[in-house]
C-alpha cells in the first residue's frame, strides 16, 4: 500500500479589485490581520479585460495582488475564500455602499503552479468543500508563466506575470530554507 505525506506548504496570494484606493487599503489592513505580513505587492492594474463586476463595482477598477510572507497548508483554500467573502461583505457595510465593492480573490502558488479559489463550478474545477472549487489558472517554469485554455484573460497577460514568477523566487527560497523535503 502506498504510504501517504503531507502536502508541501503553499504561499498565499489575493487578487483585490476595486475602483477606491481607500477601499484597497481596508482590504489589505484586513487581510493583514487574518494571515500575517505581506512580503510582496503588485503596483496596480486596471482590470478592463471584462466588463463583469461593472454593475456591481462601478467603472474604473483596478486590480492588485498581494502575498503574505507565511507559508499555509493548501488544505486551508476553501475556508479562506469563505473567509474572504465575508469580508468583501463587511468591508461593504462598513463604506455603507448598497452594493459589492471589492473583489477579493484568494489562491495560492506552489513550485509548478497558481491555483486560485472560486465558487463558481465548471468542468475544470474541482471541488473542495463549503461550494468551493480550486481553479488551476497558471502553471510555472523556470522562468516563464504558461496559461491554459481556461485561464482568466487578464492572468493570460503578461502583466502579471513578473508579479508572479518573483512571487515564486521567494516561496522557493523559503523552501529551501525548510529544507531539501519541500523541494
Amino acid at each position: 500500500m502506498a504510504k501517504t505525506k503531507s502536502f508541501s506548504p503553499v504561499k498565499l496570494i489575493c487578487g483585490i479589485i476595486a475602483s477606491n484606493e481607500k477601499v484597497f487599503n481596508v482590504a489589505e489592513d484586513r487581510l493583514i490581520k487574518l494571515y500575517g505580513a505581506i512580503d510582496n505587492k503588485s503596483s496596480f492594474f486596471p482590470f478592463n479585460y471584462t466588463d463583469y463586476y461593472e454593475k456591481q463595482m462601478g467603472k474604473n477598477l483596478k486590480r492588485r495582488f498581494i502575498s503574505f510572507e507565511q507559508l499555509m497548508s493548501p488544505e486551508r483554500l476553501s475556508e479562506i475564500k469563505t473567509c474572504t467573502n465575508t469580508l468583501e461583505e463587511e468591508i461593504k457595510k462598513e463604506f455603507h455602499a448598497e452594493q459589492r465593492i471589492v473583489n477579493i480573490d484568494p489562491g495560492y502558488l506552489t513550485a509548478s503552479a497558481l491555483i486560485m479559489a472560486t465558487t463558481k463550478d465548471f468542468a475544470h474545477r474541482i471541488p473542495l468543500q463549503k461550494g468551493i472549487y480550486a481553479h488551476l489558472e497558471l502553471l510555472f517554469g523556470r522562468k516563464q508563466v504558461r496559461a491554459l485554455s481556461w485561464t482568466y484573460p487578464d492572468y493570460k497577460a503578461e502583466d502579471y506575470h513578473p508579479f508572479f514568477l518573483e512571487v515564486r523566487r521567494i516561496y522557493l527560497a523559503q523552501l529551501k530554507q525548510l529544507g531539501k523535503d519541500y523541494l
